[in-house]
């Protein structure tokens, strides 16, 4: 007998079609609902043995079901949520759900920051996985090593990504403090969930409760490179310790070098050299990244050398600057940056391991982050590593205009600080510009938290059909 009957509502998502394949595995009866199913995440759950329903029906909610999991996407007025509170059966978020199963008995290891949670969560459960800790891991991506974005193990530690957005209709706090973190990672704090952080003080509170859940013999582990995730040191209850590239960091990245697609770099640990580690990532802040993994490795009572073989071993994580073929000379990545930062540090790293390349940046403005005015100017600015630029219209935003993006204005000033820049409103023509202009040597890098289109194999498909140049 399954311990449990467990329903999903809004199967579909990353997290919550990883969260079904992990409950699946741990005997219990899992299904889900979603709207329009479709793959890859329909041929995932029907892979795990997991009933799928497609579209939202009171039917779906039977007798026999015990718990309701509530994706955060589904608010009241889904047939499948009134049908739960009418009969009321138990429910509760993905957090919740995570928590509850997962987290209760295990030294949680929690990866929290604006930017490079999915990264630093892959490789610290990969370095675990490596040094035969034998982690679970709860990743919001693809991890190639795991082929997967969930791992069980038979270990204590449980490797998660902590997202600050909100939990459920029923609860709006951030994720991660749901989490019960023994070890917590805060990588940097910015402004971004525009829908649901109306500023940064209010993503700085969420962060404080999420330092302040460390126990005292936990640890806390901050990005010494980021004044706002230091500033919660004085907060912490719990032994700190900090990663980056400040001197005087615990853990101290120092002599970057970049070659053929890797980054090596030499570690400082209390100011005493600890070695020279290489992982296949571009960019200060995937060292960043990778120092954080170590530390957490380090508490877990790895040596230096399993962890540098781990790091060397990575194969990364899809959609973070996945190269996704070369086609006559010109190489097309995919890339899930859609936060100015993210756009800026992507593109200095691509820069700084190419110098003599010609970058070309696509940008989908997408998320509810990207579309919004706000940040217009801090967009205008993070491409600079790139020689030229080229975004369409803002996706199916319903925004005020007065609160909307403007891709043209943001083409706009960069041509005003001298780079080729240029609004395309639509993919078709942008995969015409591309086939026409891209040159042999070319990266194309293209950046969007969504579909684009499928434009990355138009792209190739209308570079493979060119005449040769």
């Amino acid at each position: 007998m399954p311990e449990s009957r467990i329903h999903l509502i809004g199967i579909c998502g990353t997290a919550m079609a990883t969260l079904a394949a992990m409950l699946k595995q741990r005997g219990h009866d899992v299904r889900g609902s979603d709207q329009n199913m479709y793959p890859p995440m329909s041929d995932f759950l029907a892979a795990q043995g997991i009933t799928t329903f497609n579209g939202y029906k009171p039917e779906h909610i039977t007798g026999e079901i015990d718990r309701v999991v509530v994706g955060n996407a589904i608010s009241r007025g889904n047939p499948e949520l009134e049908e739960v509170l009418d009969r009321k059966i138990r429910y509760c978020s993905l957090p919740e759900a995570v928590r509850d199963h997962f987290l209760w008995g295990s030294r949680s290891v929690v990866i929290a920051g604006t930017h490079g949670k999915t990264t630093t969560t892959a490789l610290t459960g990969w370095i675990l996985a490596h040094g035969g800790a034998d982690p679970s891991v709860f990743i919001g991506g693809i991890a190639e090593n795991f082929d997967g974005s969930y791992r069980i193990g038979g270990g204590r530690a449980f490797v998660i990504e902590g997202d600050e957005y909100d939990s459920a209709f029923f609860d709006k706090t951030a994720k991660f403090l749901k989490y019960l973190p023994d070890v917590a990672v805060v990588n940097n704090i910015e402004f971004d969930h525009a829908d649901i952080y109306p500023d940064l003080e209010a993503i700085r509170v969420a962060f404080r409760r999420f330092v302040n859940l460390v126990p005292r013999r936990g640890l806390l582990l901050l990005c010494a490179d980021d004044v706002e995730a230091m500033a919660l040191q004085k907060l912490a209850k719990s032994p700190v310790q900090t990663f980056g590239l400040t001197a005087g960091a615990t853990w101290q990245a120092h002599d970057l070098r970049v070659a053929a697609g890797v980054t090596t770099f030499s570690v400082r640990h209390d100011g005493s050299p600890l070695g020279t580690f290489t992982v296949p990532l571009l960019g200060a802040h995937n060292v960043r990244n990778a120092l954080a993994a170590i530390a957490v490795g380090a508490s877990s009572g790895l040596s230096p050398d399993t962890m540098a073989e781990g790091l060397r071993a990575f194969r990364g994580v899809r959609r973070r600057m996945q190269l996704r073929g070369t086609v006559k000379g010109v190489e097309v990545y995919d890339d899930f940056a859609h936060h100015p930062t993210a756009i800026a540090e992507t593109l200095a790293g691509v820069r700084a391991a190419y110098p003599d390349r010609r970058i070309w940046a696509i940008f989908e403005p997408r998320s509810a982050t990207s579309c919004r005015r706000v940040f217009q100017d801090d967009f205008a600015r993070a491409f600079r590593a790139a020689d030229i630029v080229v975004l369409p219209a803002v996706f199916r935003s319903t925004l005020p205009e007065a609160e909307r993006l403007s891709p043209e204005q943001v083409v706009s000033d960069v041509r005003a600080a001298g780079k080729d820049a240029r609004y395309i409103p639509d993919v078709e023509h942008i995969v015409a510009a591309v086939a026409r202009d891209a040159e042999p040597g070319d990266l194309v890098v293209v950046m969007s938290n969504g579909g684009f289109d499928n434009i990355h194999q138009r792209l190739l498909a209308a570079l493979g059909a060119r005449a040769d140049v």
